[in-house]
């Protein structure tokens, strides 16, 4: 069997349709001939149609496989593709109609064998024009595709292609038939072009460049169908092409989806700045979590610092003081759109103010972390000023400035508070582990590995008056690698993570620090579970070395709907009771742990889950030193074990589960046994 190599494919497909269209033009002009000579040529208006019927298949076929081979470029790009050939087809058919304007009065004009020669050229470039633009909206449609937009995608198509038939049963003929199959085809239309997921993603200076192809494709749109309508209330002799029921479908589409397109991006400007922003915040966070590794210096976390809360407070001018170690002063290590002469007066200004001067002469961190207010300079009028704070103790403070009276809003402030206890977090981990370095080594970096990992796991877990949920950790070793946490995103929905890092220990807790990092930096962009373990997969690859990995599970909960969505990444199975079976059951789905696969195709690993819980339903997740708990006879605890004890106990409190799975488990190694594993757990219950 010959195989043909996919670019002759596009070269044959393109060469047919040329061919077909010249067919078609030959046909046309043959029966307008014998019209105006009163002649029979025996060419009935059958053969058009078919001939139109073939044209229109070649170009989806063509348009098809071209636009398939770069379905990975931006959306930018493809609605340029979309705007510049519905240009060239308006530009042409622009051309012929002021062609057509210089002409009246002559000859030629009143020539409708000339007429109808231009008449089909304007018919396929627009052909050309809606075929292409109607596959390109597929993409776009088809982005973060679910399977009922594939499904509704795929019926849309079928009945593209039985309007293309539609002509040889109606004959060309404008009746109730065609009318109804217009309105379904609007309708369609219509119901396609609410996907529009792919807008959120297009930056400010995109969007606006989006709408100027948005309004050339409506405009040219608009345009060539005009043109062809014209064509054919204004000749006697002509051949009408246009009353065809799959060409006015994709007038109807393309213009429908442009429209709903333009409207939408438009809506969506004033935000476009707010979503970048939220998008650089959670991407200095990140930053933060990773700056400081051992031998570096901390002026790399503090620039990063600066940097993330001017940006998100869009701040006119600051600087950084801080003591450089705890015998020193402080000394001001960064600043930033001041001189240094507006520093030391500003700082003496303030100093001299009397909430502001109380609140710089604080040592200890019980009282305020930050203050702010208006300021009488004549440049800057408010300040607000946060303390970096290590172990309750002051180790120096950020100033920023700015030229408007009450410039910081609540929703600054906060964001500002995480980056500056990120960075102080950051650099207290510089300062004791360099201190372990140089004094002690391995006693010091258990010390501090101690308390990153206290500082991973949460003191309080959201929820609401819908669910109950508790959690426990214990490590084998000094120090551990499991974590869990959860987010609040409003009053219904929630976000729940647990995670294991391979091994033990020190390098555990820090590569878990790493992984906290990650999940607040994701958390706040709302993502399906599976899209976040890709992403995290992504992040934690470039900072994991090659031998360690995360096993993971992360849940979405909406307790108004009663639903929970989850993907596991390597993970345990969670047990999950179903209180209308009256028995336990683990829910196990694939995954592969993250940093294991570090490439794109990570997420063909991942599978989502979903269900509907009812009141009474409980749900345990936990890691594998659990079940991995063995008694002295070498035998392991088991998820059977685990599940016997949430059937027993599955009508107590989450607290009450919780304790009972620690007292069982404890019982069976024995009480003097010391655990191999982390032991951690996070018991839910609606």
């Amino acid at each position: 069997m010959i195989k043909f190599p996919q670019a002759h494919i596009s070269k044959i497909t393109v060469l047919l349709a040329i061919l077909t269209w010249l067919g078609l033009l030959f046909v046309d002009l043959t029966r307008i001939f014998g019209e105006i000579n009163e002649m029979n040529v025996g060419i009935g208006p059958e053969f058009t149609w078919i001939l139109e019927i073939i044209f229109f298949i070649l170009l989806y076929l063509f348009f098809n496989h071209s636009i398939s081979k770069h379905e990975n470029d931006s959306f930018l790009h493809l609605i340029w593709r979309a705007s510049s050939t519905g240009l060239t087809a308006t530009v042409v058919s622009f051309l012929i109609a002021l062609f057509y304007y210089l002409l009246q009065d002559s000859q030629l004009y009143r020539d409708p064998l000339l007429r109808n020669f231009f008449y089909h050229v304007n018919f396929a470039l627009t052909s050309l024009f809606l075929v292409s633009t109607s596959l390109l909206w597929k993409h776009l449609i088809l982005y973060q595709k679910t399977k009922a937009v594939v499904q509704q995608w795929q019926a849309f198509e079928v009945i593209l292609l039985l309007s293309m038939f539609f002509v040889l049963i109606n004959q060309n003929t404008f009746n109730y038939g065609f009318i109804f199959g217009l309105i379904f085809l609007l309708i369609y239309s219509i119901i396609l072009s609410a996907n529009l997921k792919w807008i959120p993603y297009l930056t400010f200076k995109e969007k606006w460049k989006s709408l100027l192809f948005l309004a050339i494709i409506i405009f040219s749109a608009a345009y060539l169908l005009y043109q062809l309508i014209e064509y054919v209330l204004q000749n006697e002799f002509s051949v009408n092409l246009t009353e065809n029921l799959f060409i006015l479908g994709l007038f109807a589409f393309v213009l429908i989806y442009s429209i709903f397109s333009f409207l939408v991006t438009l809506f969506n400007l004033p935000t476009s700045s707010v979503f970048e922003q939220k998008l650089v915040e959670a991407i200095n966070f990140q930053k933060l979590s990773q700056s400081i590794e051992p031998g570096e210096n901390e002026e790399r976390v503090l620039d990063i610092l600066m940097d993330s809360c001017m940006s998100a407070a869009y701040v006119d001018a600051a600087w950084l003081e801080i003591k450089l170690s705890e015998e020193e002063e402080t000394t001001v290590v960064q600043q930033r759109f001041m001189s240094k002469s507006e520093q030391q007066s500003l700082r003496e200004l303030i100093a001299s103010s009397k909430p502001f001067g109380e609140f710089l002469m604080e040592n200890s961190g019980d009282r305020m972390e930050y203050i702010h207010g208006r300021v009488n300079h004549e440049i800057y009028r408010s300040v607000l000023i946060f303390h970096l704070k290590i172990n309750k103790k002051v180790l120096g403070s950020i100033f920023l400035f700015k030229e408007v009276k009450d410039g910081f809003n609540k929703e600054m402030i906060n964001i500002i508070s995480t980056f500056v206890g990120q960075a102080s977090i950051s650099v207290e981990n510089y300062r004791l582990l360099n201190q372990a370095i140089k004094n002690e080594r391995y006693k010091e970096e258990l010390e501090i590995a101690q308390r990153v990992q206290r500082s991973l796991l949460p003191s309080v877990l959201h929820h609401n008056d819908r669910f109950e949920i508790e959690g426990f950790s214990a490590a084998a070793d000094e120090v551990g690698g499991d974590y869990y946490e959860t987010f609040q995103f409003d009053e219904h929905r929630f976000a729940l993570i647990i995670g294991d890092v391979s091994g033990k220990g020190t390098s555990a807790a820090f590569n878990m620090s790493q992984m906290k990092g990650v999940f607040h930096s994701l958390v706040q962009l709302q993502l399906r579970p599976v899209e976040f373990l890709d992403k995290a997969n992504s992040a934690l690859g470039r900072c994991l070395e090659k031998n360690h990995f995360i096993t993971t599970s992360y849940y979405l909960l909406d307790t108004q709907r009663n639903e929970l969505t989850f993907a596991r990444a390597g993970h345990c199975p969670t047990l999950y009771f179903d209180s209308e079976k009256g028995k336990s059951r683990f829910l196990d789905i694939k995954g592969m742990g993250l940093g294991i696969v570090r490439n794109p195709h990570y997420v063909t690993f991942l599978e989502e889950g979903r269900l509907h819980y009812r009141p009474g339903d409980v749900m345990v997740m936990y890691t594998d030193g659990i079940i991995e708990a063995k008694n002295h006879l070498n035998v392991e605890f088991g998820y059977d074990r685990l599940a016997d004890v949430v059937n027993q106990c599955h009508r107590c409190s989450p607290v009450e589960i919780k304790t009972t799975i620690i007292q069982e488990v404890y019982g069976f190694i024995g009480k003097d046994t010391l655990p191999d594993d982390d032991y951690s757990l996070m018991v839910v219950k609606f």
